[in-house]
């Protein structure tokens, strides 16, 4: 049988560089090396590519980069040369690739510039589409669309580039408080604050704007966060997998609480009523065909104690390690870790992209 080649990419000009060689290493450690033939592509902090051929552990260590055996290297935008350019010197190899499988999360990876790279190609890729993945990543479009289409969200409003912080600190008071303030394109609760005062409010601003020049401020919801984990293309017949619940003692779930759970819990299955989980899955499937995702992506959603479901946010390219929540959810669902990547590579490479 010949094997199929596939592009594990990982790293990138992302505040979440770190979380993607911990689901990038996890993604290559499971893929099955009698079916694939993997290729590891590493972009470092400063955005520079590399093919590197050393140990996953060193991915996972963050010493990729010391390896002898990166070499600089581009995946080609020509549908010619539909592979991988590795430069060296004044000469260059070229590895034709099967499939591209983007472990990236946040910007520079998740907001659909890889995704545009990859879509001039031709090369099939694991993910949501150009337009689906920047969508996602701004927060105030993706709520805008989901109001839109009749899917409640929370009462939110949108701070624009170079708007003075009195008139933002004005439009958002009249939600009430306490508010949120996220940076509309960061990704893991980076730039997230919560504030119960306009003081507050103005600190949460500045520091939110020292990861994005837009901003979402957003109405606190009183009740829980549920996460459900999609699989498939929003055209076909994608599938839900088990719902989680995350529990918190704390302010919010940050980018410190998602990675050290020091006062959270995250249930699995989610405690919430069996019919309140059906409800929950439909209405992240209708999210994520009308945000035309693909692949796979986790939507995320508040259950207000009023019983209302509202949108939160989706994540086109989740934490995808062995113990993260995508994975996680469609294990419970019945789906391994090994078997979800076949799957996922499987959907991909038949996919049609236009």
């Amino acid at each position: 049988m010949t094997k199929i080649t596939v592009a594990i990419v990982f790293g990138g000009c992302s505040t979440e560089y770190e979380v993607s060689l911990s689901s990038a290493s996890a993604v290559i450690e499971h893929l099955n090396k009698e079916v694939y033939n993997v290729v590891m592509i590493g972009i470092s902090r400063e955005g520079n590519w590399y093919r590197y051929n050393g140990e996953t552990s060193l991915i996972r260590e963050d010493r990729w980069l010391e390896h002898s055996s990166c070499v600089p290297a581009v995946i080609s935008p020509s549908r010619h040369h539909k592979g991988l350019l590795e430069l060296v010197g004044t000469e260059h190899r070229f590895t034709p690739l099967d499939i591209v499988f983007p472990v990236l999360h946040g910007k520079n990876g998740e907001d659909g510039t890889i995704q545009g790279l990859l879509e001039l190609s031709g090369i099939p890729f694991v993910g949501c589409g150009t337009l689906s993945s920047a969508l996602c990543m701004d927060k105030a479009f993706a709520k805008t669309v989901a109001r839109a289409a009749g899917i409640d969200v929370p009462e939110f409003v949108t701070v624009f580039p170079g708007m003075a912080v009195a008139e933002a600190v004005a439009a958002a008071s009249q939600l009430g408080y306490p508010l949120y303030v996220k940076p509309a394109k960061s990704g893991s609760s980076i730039g997230i604050s919560k504030a119960y005062t306009e003081l507050e409010l103005e600190a949460g601003i500045e520091e939110a704007r020292r990861h994005d020049s837009k901003l979402v401020i957003e109405r606190h919801v009183d009740g829980i966060e549920l996460g459900c984990a999609i699989l498939g293309h929003a055209g076909d017949d994608p599938i839900a997998g088990e719902i989680d619940e995350i529990a918190l003692t704390g302010e919010f779930f940050d980018y410190e609480e998602k990675y050290s759970l020091s006062t959270a819990a995250i249930h699995l299955p989610s405690r919430v009523a069996s019919e309140m989980k059906e409800l929950v899955k439909a209405t992240a499937l209708r999210i994520y065909r009308e945000l035309n995702c693909s692949g796979f992506a986790r939507v995320d959603l508040f259950l207000g104690n009023d019983g209302r479901l509202l949108f939160n946010e989706v994540n086109t390219i989740p934490g995808f390690t062995s113990k993260s929540r995508y994975p996680n959810m469609m294990r419970y669902a019945g789906i391994q870790f090994p078997e979800l990547l076949d799957r996922l590579i499987e959907s991909a490479l038949k996919e049609v992209r236009v």
